[in-house]
């Protein structure tokens, strides 16, 4: 199976994105359709064996819309909205212009305004009426694309919202010329039964409200212009001994790279030469600089702070850390929400019935009620135009493609709608230790002496032993050294015993280093170090033995220390009535020393990598909605069978592929900011829809005149449309709101 993105031109409303789902569904050969009508985009699971990319195509468009592929339409409407948002406050201007005289002419007269005797309602019947349809023309030319698209979709069987303007409006325009007729005929009393004004109104207020809508969408997708806005346009690469500069999409990979100080880096890549430190906070949201020698990584759009390097790239163009990410947050933003089928299946029914409402509405009121053609006539524009289903349809994107962004913004990358939603209801979350909770990296803890020797003397010959070791616990003792500064000495007759230790001559000296069973076997007299050793170990500590000539020297204890941020995040964790378990292949003592230092409520040790998924299963079969974080490699297979997996790490590629959510600060204070952010989302999602049903649910019966059958007043279809676009714009306003959202600290 294939995926592929299309941007749809032409859609207005959800039941425009409901009968572009549904035709491209249908089709042989494709699995899953999606329409995202905030980002305008259809998402498309095909099998291309069965199905050509034309046959989706030509299946949109005899839908009523046009199918544009994403990488065409990217590279052709960069700035689309900008575009979309000058063309829609042109056309509400050059309306604005035309109805404001309509509106004096139909409507002055009757609070006592001067019109000129050459189109005054009475003298001169026909001039008025005319005047009037002359005013309307240009309004209903420059929103001719409401006709356009509501007639087209109402013909092929799917109207839409423009199917409802056009209808309300048009039978407006169509009575008013109708009336102009019967005025040049000789009946009078039709000049006080014109619609123009109406028609003109509406379209005016809904071009306005198109307007705002547009922009407030345009804010919506901030964070991946954001994203976008972070590479830089070129690269200053080595070709044949020279510097030369070229644009960042000639780069190729094996390219080397030069970046002087105070540049972006270009692309993904490793350092060749040179010492630099590099701001990567754009992409983990770290403020603290990074310190890059040679052989070490860098990322594209990151920031070269003060040294010169070369570098080699190894990744370009879309497969760019930074590309990825846009890619994730996209993806995201078009993907939908399970809450958001609700909204769907309600509006691609919703348009057919309000026309049914409209028609049966105006014919009761003129058959039953025995109402004039014109109050009828009120009913029915009023109805169609108040009951578009725009808001329903904005409801659900608007929030997730803000909520995504905000993610990003902070370092969590949600992969989907899906994932944001689900995020709202975990109970349980599951930690892996490594590199989880810990750092990652043993280091040494405690230095405990015997006799007369100086801490930095056992440091000094320890670390002089291990320098030819290749074991974690050693290499820990090796770097705490050259952290200290310490000068190491020259090491002879390395012999590595294995599962107890080393020995190695140092100065003339036979040092040993290593676990207990090594000072057995070698009859050293430990002198109750034995006490300490088994404290260091119920602390997850691991004890080094250290004998020179054979007498007891000392212990070197070693951990995987704790990350700074673990136990302030399991509190906030807590804090949101969230159970937090554990699960590592270490032994039981060392994983309960870690649980008691942060507070973890459940610990699963000793659990091979492969029965990690299986531990996460007996937590949900237990009713949990459980959230497993991890690295995203060994624990792949316990991500994808948790509720939601979430990645610790740089967004490595697998990371990328297990997890529903990834944090590229490698920071567990992300987890609850995740978690919180979903909640924030979910809320908002359940506001818009309230407000675009309740408004629907309580402007329907109001259009259809049942607060006039008790003596209340009749809703002018003016104040419908009205009605109708701010609802869209405050459901969309509503959304931006997920803006202001803060991590908790």
């Amino acid at each position: 199976m294939t995926n592929k993105t299309f941007k749809i031109e032409g859609m207005t409303c959800a039941s425009c994105a409901r009968a572009v789902e549904r035709v491209t569904g249908k089709l042989d050969g494709v699995s899953v359709a999606n329409v995202n009508l905030a980002t305008e985009k259809l998402t498309v699971t095909y099998e291309p064996s069965i199905i050509r990319v034309s046959e989706i195509k030509n299946a949109v468009e005899k839908a009523g819309y046009k199918a544009v592929e994403e990488s065409v339409a990217r590279d052709e409407d960069k700035d689309i909205h900008v575009k979309e948002q000058r063309s829609l406050w042109q056309r509400f201007i050059i309306s604005l212009i035309a109805t404001i005289p309509l509106l004096y002419i139909s409507m002055g007269h009757m609070i006592g305004l001067p019109l000129p005797g050459f189109i005054d309602p009475v003298m001169n019947p026909a001039a008025f009426a005319i005047a009037q349809l002359l005013l309307t023309i240009p309004v209903a030319a420059v929103g001719y694309r409401y006709y356009i698209v509501g007639f087209k979709t109402l013909f092929k069987g799917s109207p839409n919202m423009d199917s409802l303007i056009a209808i309300g409006t048009g039978a407006a325009i169509i009575y008013g010329i109708y009336a102009i007729v019967q005025i040049l005929q000789g009946d009078k009393s039709y000049a006080m039964k014109l619609y123009f004004e109406s028609a003109a109104v509406i379209l005016t207020l809904i071009t306005l409200g198109k307007y705002f809508e547009t922009v407030s969408k345009g804010k919506t997708s901030e964070a991946i212009k954001k994203l976008m806005g972070l590479a830089p346009k070129t690269a200053t690469v080595i070709r044949d001994d020279n510097e030369v500069e070229i644009p960042i999409d000639d780069v190729e990979v094996g390219d080397i790279i030069v970046v002087k100080p105070g540049e972006k880096i270009p692309v993904d890549g490793v350092v060749v030469s040179g010492i630099t430190s590099v701001d990567e906070s754009m992409l983990t949201g770290e403020s603290i600089p990074v310190e890059k020698h040679t052989g070490d990584t860098v990322t594209g759009a990151s920031i070269n702070k003060n040294g010169s390097i070369r570098y080699k790239a190894t990744r370009v163009g879309k497969d760019t850390t930074l590309a990825q990410i846009i890619k994730l947050v996209e993806d995201a933003q078009g993907s939908k929400a399970p809450i958001a089928k609700l909204a769907d299946i309600i509006s691609g029914y919703f348009v057919p019935i309000v026309i049914i409402l409209a028609v049966l509405s105006g014919l009761a009121w003129y058959f039953i009620g025995g109402e004039s053609v014109t109050f009828a006539l009120t009913i029915f524009i009023s109805v169609l135009v108040i009951a578009c289903p725009c808001a329903l349809g904005l409801a659900t994107p608007t929030a997730i493609m803000v909520g995504t962004g905000k993610g990003a913004e902070n370092g969590v990358l949600i992969k989907s709608g899906e994932a944001l939603e689900t995020a709202h209801i975990i109970d349980t979350v599951v930690l892996d230790k490594t590199g989880t909770i810990t750092e990652g990296k043993p280091k040494v803890t405690d230095i405990i002496t015997a006799g007369d020797i100086t801490k930095e003397r056992l440091l000094i010959l320890s670390a002089s032993a291990e320098k030819g070791s290749e074991h974690p616990l050693g290499e820990a003792i090796v770097e705490h050294a050259r952290m200290m500064g310490l000068q190491m000495k020259k090491a002879s007759d390395f012999k590595a015993i294995p599962g107890h230790g080393i020995e190695v001559i140092i100065d003339g000296k036979q040092i040993l280093l290593g676990n207990q069973k090594l000072m057995v076997k070698k009859n050293i007299n430990m002198g109750g170090f034995e006490h300490i050793s088994d404290k260091l170990a119920s602390e997850g500590k691991t004890p080094m033995y250290a004998a020179i000539d054979g007498s007891m020297a000392g212990i070197i204890a070693v951990a995987d220390t704790v990350k700074e941020t673990s136990k302030r995040a399991i509190e906030t964790l807590h804090n949101m009535g969230i159970k937090v378990a554990m699960i590592t292949g270490d032994n039981d003592r060392t994983a309960q020393a870690i649980a008691k230092q942060t507070g973890i409520d459940r610990v699963l040790s000793e659990v091979l990598p492969e029965d990690k998924a299986n531990e996460v299963k007996k937590l949900q079969s237990e009713g949990s909605r459980v959230a497993m974080v991890g690295d995203g490699i060994n624990d792949a297979p316990a991500l994808a069978q948790a509720d939601i997996g979430i990645a610790i790490g740089s967004g490595t590629d697998v990371a990328m592929e297990s997890a529903d959510i990834v944090l590229m600060r490698s920071d567990l204070m992300d987890v609850p900011t995740a978690i919180q952010l979903s909640k924030s989302t979910i809320r908002n999602i359940k506001q818009n829809l309230f407000w675009a049903f309740a408004y629907n649910t309580i402007g329907i019966p109001i259009a259809m005149g049942i607060l006039h059958i008790f003596g209340g007043p009749l809703l002018n279809p003016m104040f419908a449309g009205a009605a109708m676009s701010l609802s869209s714009v405050s459901v969309v306003t509503n959304a931006l709101r997920l803006k202001r959202f803060k991590p908790s600290k």
